[in-house]
């Protein structure tokens, strides 16, 4: 044993070497923590562009720096700006210039010449389509007339099949798809599936996996590859289409998932809607398909089985609005400003995620301010619970400006939709939140029919008469802890 000056000696020395460990070890995270702060700042400073995303960002690195200098790396930066040119220029031209007159848009009426002409010459320069005439729309509602239609049109496949999907689920109803994939497959047609990789893990087996087996061409958009997917895990192909043959197409907010299937009365039911398109536009949602293609696989598509000649179906005029983290980075925020300056009597709006940037709800604000009739349909109980609390701080200033806010019944409501007028619509997979307004990878349809429009409305109307109006009275009664719930939940807004 050791005794006196020499027991405490020992004990002296071993305390020494605890703290002289413990300072090397404290001074290495100091260091490290500095240098991924200063970094993290160094880089928000000379590439955020979004002034209030910046200040959320610009708080939690200095408020807590090592957490949030990692957070933001994961969560705050583009890490793949996609060099689209590349994968476009070897399918053709990627950019066409826009027409110098409007003569689609010609009315009798000049006022109404007047405002079609500025909003489609816009939205033209603004998207790298230009529009077309010529197209129908047919508006699906939720899975039960949705998912028939697209599996129809696969088993009548002939030629070529491209679909890309955000969720496509195995089972189910997705088995049918798996199947009826397979069988044309099989057949002999040309056969391309791409699904992003976030969206292949809402259910087991992946459906990859099991289009694998049966030999069906498929990709994971951006796959997993550990460190790498940890930096560009916030970046997400979020495309909903569908193209068979060159000239049957399918878009909206649809994933494949049994939970659309409403009839059926599934586990987690999502109301939905989506979209049959024929004309010419469907070329223009082909482009995009073999953009990401090639993106994914390194094949080019091109030639008559991807893009034949497309003929004349209907009376709508519709143009293809591309927006993601790449050169097309904030073209959907751009159109939606430009649509929403254009409105002159009413504005229909429906969007299951509602949390809009400074620019759009200015814009809507002004509509209201301007007399034109805001109207926004929204769900009362939100499947991303944060989304819902945030969302409901923003009402107040809507609703003094003179927006009316209805909030939709369960099941939950996916649908996404944008109604100017009496003759434009907007439909596509963009929702109204910082994700898809800024990160993911989306597609959308503009088009203009008084016809589609109408029909829209009706649907719009439809949701409407079963929604509850929210009222400025409803959310200053509110109980304290709910509003101070969703207080936190803004600030946390710049990353819902």
């Amino acid at each position: 044993m050791l005794h006196g000056p020499v027991f405490r000696l020992y004990v002296g020395l071993m305390l020494s070497s605890l703290l002289l460990e413990w300072n090397w070890g404290t001074a290495a995270l100091v260091v490290l923590t500095l240098a991924l702060s200063i970094t993290a700042l160094l880089h928000l400073l000379s590439h955020h562009r979004d002034h209030r995303s910046a200040a959320f960002w610009v708080a939690l690195i200095v408020l807590s720096p090592l957490v949030g200098a990692c957070l933001y790396g994961l969560l705050g930066i583009n890490f793949v700006r996609r060099r689209g040119q590349q994968y476009r220029g070897s399918i053709g031209p990627a950019y066409r210039d826009p027409p110098p007159t409007c003569p689609l848009f010609v009315h009798s009426d000049p006022v109404l010449t007047e405002r079609d002409c500025s909003l489609a010459m816009t939205v033209d320069r603004i998207s790298r389509f230009n529009f077309t005439s010529g197209n129908t729309v047919e508006p699906l509602i939720n899975g039960d007339e949705a998912m028939p239609a697209m599996l129809a049109a696969i088993r009548e496949a002939k030629i070529s099949i491209a679909l890309s999907s955000y969720i496509f689920e195995a089972t189910q109803i997705g088995a049918d798809f798996v199947e009826a994939l397979a069988a044309a497959h099989n057949r002999g047609v040309k056969v391309r599936v791409m699904v992003d990789d976030a969206g292949t893990r809402y259910s087991w087996p992946p459906v990859t996996r099991e289009l694998g087996k049966k030999g069906v061409p498929v990709r994971r958009f951006m796959p997993n590859r550990f460190i790498l997917r940890l930096l560009t895990m916030n970046l997400r192909n979020h495309k909903k289409i569908l193209v068979v043959d060159g000239k049957v197409g399918f878009t909206g907010g649809m994933n494949i998932r049994e939970g659309n299937m409403i009839s059926r009365n599934p586990g987690h039911p999502v109301r939905d809607l989506h979209f049959r398109i024929t004309g010419p536009v469907v070329g223009q949602m082909q482009r995009v398909f073999a953009e990401d293609w090639q993106f994914c696989a390194g094949e080019v598509l091109n030639g008559e089985t991807w893009f034949p000649q497309v003929a004349a179906t209907g009376e709508t005029h519709a143009l293809g609005i591309v927006d993601g983290p790449d050169e097309d980075l904030e073209v959907m925020p751009v159109a939606l400003f430009a649509a929403l300056n254009a409105a002159r009597n009413r504005v229909c709006l429906m969007t299951p995620y509602f949390l809009p940037t400074a620019i759009l709800m200015a814009a809507l604000k002004l509509c209201a301010t301007r007399q034109v009739e805001v109207t926004i349909i929204t769900p009362a109980k939100n499947n991303i619970p944060v989304v819902a609390w945030a969302a409901r701080t923003l009402y107040p200033e809507l609703l003094e400006a003179g927006c009316r806010i209805y909030e939709s019944p369960a099941p939950f409501d996916h649908s996404k939709l944008l109604l100017i007028d009496d003759a434009w619509s907007c439909i596509g997979s963009t929702n109204w939140d910082p994700r898809s307004l800024r990160l993911n990878f989306e597609f959308n349809l503009a088009c203009h029919s008084p016809a589609l429009a109408t029909r829209l409305h009706t649907i719009f109307e439809a949701k409407k008469a079963e929604s509850r109006e929210v009222t400025e009275a409803s959310l200053q009664n509110a109980p304290m802890a709910i509003r101070l719930r969703n207080g936190f939940a803004r600030l946390f807004i710049p990353v819902l």
